[in-house]
């Protein structure tokens, strides 16, 4: 029994959601969203609340039963609000710079790192430490987090590169003579 999937999704004021087939859309005052799920589970809309079940016992089925319920839950909130995700930058001489749609990032690498802008994500550089990117599709925001901090991740001596906001990270102690 999925904890997750058995909760419904209450659908906040000036939200609507259409199903079409195996493709259930969501309509709010900040964008406009579909998913197409699987034919593992099922989708009722009514009184303002989505219920997702699944479609038999199945491994597959119940996996599908969270997974689901969790996608639309997404796609509900950033049809009203948006994710976000932060950054922080930590070495020497290492910073983040917005030019236009790309974000300039200096690691200590032999050349700066043009990060371009993908459409459906807003980045600022409130600090040339700091980066906050912002947009209203958590996956989309997750992975723009991910590609940026994979260009220097934190290492374990000295703790140096991109790291979440909030990250921690245990330092290893260096050679002893």
């Amino acid at each position: 029994m999925s904890r997750i999937g058995k909760q419904p999704v209450t659908l906040p004021d000036g939200v609507t959601a259409s199903m079409a087939g195996q493709t259930i859309e969501v309509k709010g005052p900040k964008d406009t969203k579909s998913f197409t799920f699987s034919d593992d589970v099922t989708i009722a809309i009514e009184d303002g609340r989505i219920t997702v079940a699944p479609r038999g016992t199945s491994k597959r089925a119940r996996q599908q039963w969270g997974m689901t319920r969790t996608v639309i839950a997404n796609l509900v909130h950033g049809a009203t609000n948006t994710f976000k995700q932060e950054l922080e930058i930590r070495g020497v001489g290492y910073r983040a710079q917005l030019q236009g749609q790309t974000v300039k990032l200096n690691l200590g690498l032999s050349h700066d790192v043009e990060f371009p802008i993908p459409d459906g994500v807003t980045i600022t550089v409130p600090k040339p430490t700091e980066v906050v990117i912002e947009g209203t599709d958590k996956q989309l925001v997750g992975q723009v987090a991910a590609n940026m901090r994979d260009w220097r991740r934190p290492e374990p001596y000295k703790g140096k590169g991109i790291r979440y906001k909030g990250e921690y990270l245990l330092l290893k102690e260096g050679k002893k003579k």
